[in-house]
Formats: C-alpha cells, structure tokens, sequence
C-alpha cells in the first residue's frame, strides 16, 4: 500500500492514522490524517500547521470534498489530497516522494519517527556501497536548517535555505558520495588484499589501516580523503632492525610513486616488497600476544612496543609496558617516560611513555629502547658558539 501511496505512511498498527509531508510553495509541511475505526474517509480529520492552514485559506470547500468521499481506499485520499493542492497552484510532493521510497527509486527511507522529526535515509553509491543519511529535523523547520550526519571521512556540509527541500538535500548527499568514492576504492582494495590489524572493523569514516607486512611488523598509512591516490602518511611499527631497512626503501624509492597506479600497488613497490595476503596467509600469523598480559587485544590497541633485540622481538601493549616498568623500583623515570628492563628478555634496556612518545633521548637515560617506531625522540643538542662579523662603520 505505500508503494501505492508514497504520500502518506501508517503510524499504527490499525492504519487508522497516516502522516506525511507535503511540499507548498517550496515549503515542507507536515500533515496527518485519522480516520474512525472503520477505516473510511468519512468522518476522518486533517491536520496540520497554522500555516498550511493559512495556505489553504479559501479552499475548505475542495478539503471537505475528500472527507466526503466514501471509498476507504487510501489512493483516493492521495488523489484528492495532490487535486486540492494543485488548485492553490502548489506542487505537492510528501516527502517520502521525496526521499524516493517507490521501489523503482535508488533511494529509500528506512526510518522516521512518529514525530516526523528523524528521518533515516539510505543511499547507493557509484560502487554499490550502502549509506545511511540520518535527518533531523528542527521545531523551526524550515526556517532553520536540519542536522545532517553521516559515516563520512569529512564534515558533511549541507547548504540550506528556507526554501531548500528534502529532495535537494538528499542530491546533495549524493554528490558528496560520488566525490569520495574514489577514496573508499582505494581502502576497499587496501581491505580485500591485505591482513589489516587496526581498526578491527574499518568504517566509511576511517582514513587509517594497519597493514601486517610480518611477524610483529607492520605500517600506519592515513589515506587523504581528498587525494586518495597521493603518497599517504606512512608510519612503520616493528623492532628497529627491521623497520630501518624498511624506512629507508620508502625514504629512497618515494620519487617512484605513480598517482595513476594503485595505492597497494604503489606501496609494494616502493618498499619492495609484497603484502601478506588473506589468500596465502593467516591472520594468527601477524597476531602475537602482549608479553605481559598475555592477550592480543586490549580494548581497542593491539601490541604496538617491540624489543628492539633480535634474539627476543616480544611485543607488548603501551599500557602493559608502562604500568609493569612503573612497579619495578629498579626502573627509572625522566619526566613522562620509564626507564626499565625488558619483561620478557630481562637483558635490553627499554623505555616507555604514559603517551607512547619518549622525550628523551636513550643516550641520555643510558639504555635501549622499547618504543613504536613513530615514537618522536628529543635528543639533546649542544650549545655553538656563532661569531658575528663586525659591522662595517
């Protein structure tokens, strides 16, 4: 029946009261219908805002028409709700119509509230990805402008007039999905060929993965919204003497970065080498546990502080590290970051911040030590002398 009668939706059980919108003079407007018990147009009410009252001002006579019409069906109410309607010279459209819930539209409304104050909308883009759109509507409507959200990588900005309907917000919508989809592709190749350790369950907002290279090596890339296929932010995470070969191909080979290839393929070459895959390897393989509290995941990080020895490679949780180092009365403290031995080696010197970020240099605690490989390290500098040249009278 809403297919039908895309103009008005039920809001009960009996389908004695019907709700919708209608547009008037560019204006959106509430309405809703009660009907009696026995479901028929006779006897059943219309009501709406003051001011659609004031539009209709003069047309009684063409409303009442449809209360006395005696078919109960509820296209008779849409047909003589739009003739009424185009005698004012009003385009009337409910903003379902709107919205284009009819099943041969790409769009369609998921959820409104019987306040008709919420509307949750869902949008297909370019690739098939789902959207959901969630509208809300304020008492001043459309005076002022609703509030808009949606799981986007970038504030999603509406421009709204007094004048600007549902349907012109939904295209709005619309063109800032086309403008990111070439951004999603690149995460969505990025997902399906690669093992991504963080976030567990990517979002359409998430710019940030993870990726697993090795056995407690992996890299932080941030993907620009807004230049997906540029050079992203690139941070490697591992033991040092693994990470340093790593860094110092990206640092050589970044001049060969092609924006018209791939993101992972533009990756693998610059770092020559090849990514784990989910169709060669397994997840259990990039997933050792903290060497302290004995899980993978502590709520929502995963092991990201490696022993810089070869011979030991354990890795540890920031927070496990700094409270185990904290409770030794052998460890040391310089500022925010702890100076210990290693957990579970017991023969390298490590060192760890409340922030994950030393600031301190190593040299000057006397030790080596444990700290992700994106860790900014203030070293000390010493004071020079400069000697200015006379100035000549």
């Amino acid at each position: 029946m809403i297919n039908d009668n895309p103009v008005l939706l039920p809001l009960n059980k009996e389908k004695t009261i019907y709700g919708g919108f209608i547009t008037v003079q560019e204006r959106d407007f509430r309405v809703r219908i009660t009907l009696p018990p026995d479901r028929k147009i006779t006897g059943g009410r219309l009501h709406c805002c003051w001011q659609l009252k004031h539009l209709l001002r003069g047309y009684e006579q063409t409303v009442k028409q449809v209360k006395t019409q005696t078919h109960s069906s509820v296209r008779q109410v849409k047909t003589q709700t739009h003739s009424s309607v185009r005698q004012v010279k009003t385009q009337t459209h409910s903003s379902v119509r709107q919205v284009k819930t009819q099943t041969h539209s790409s769009v369609r409304l998921l959820f409104i509230d019987t306040a008709f104050q919420t509307l949750q909308l869902n949008a297909e883009d370019s690739s098939g990805r789902q959207h959901l759109l969630t509208v809300k509507l304020k008492p001043k409507h459309p005076a002022e402008a609703p509030d808009c959200s949606a799981d986007l990588p970038l504030p999603l900005l509406i421009n709204w007039t007094p004048q600007t309907t549902l349907d012109q917000l939904y295209g709005q919508f619309l063109l800032v999905l086309e403008s990111l989809t070439r951004f999603w592709d690149v995460l969505d190749e990025i997902d399906r060929n690669t093992w991504i350790l963080e976030p567990e369950k990517p979002c359409r907002s998430d710019t940030m993965r993870r990726i697993a290279i090795g056995n407690n090596v992996s890299i932080k890339v941030e993907v620009d919204p807004r230049h997906p296929e540029m050079l992203p932010d690139c941070c490697l995470l591992g033991a040092e003497h693994v990470v340093t070969p790593l860094r110092n191909k990206l640092n050589t080979n970044m001049h060969l970065w092609n924006p018209e290839s791939d993101v992972l393929h533009n990756l693998q070459d610059v770092l020559e080498i090849e990514f784990p895959s989910p169709a060669s390897h397994e997840k259990s393989s990039f997933s050792t546990e903290c060497g302290i509290c004995y899980s993978y995941r502590l709520e929502d990080s995963i092991p990201d502080q490696v022993c810089n020895d070869p011979r030991c490679g354990q890795p540890f949780h920031q927070a496990c590290l700094y409270e185990w180092l904290r409770g030794l009365p052998s460890s040391r403290q310089s500022f925010s970051v702890i100076f210990g031995d290693c957990p579970y080696c017991s023969k390298v010197g490590v060192s760890v911040s409340r922030s994950g970020f030393p600031l301190i240099s190593p040299e000057e605690a006397g030790c080596f030590p444990i700290v992700p490989n994106n860790a900014r390290i203030l070293y000390v500098l010493q004071p020079i002398t400069v000697k200015m040249a006379p100035q000549k009278s």
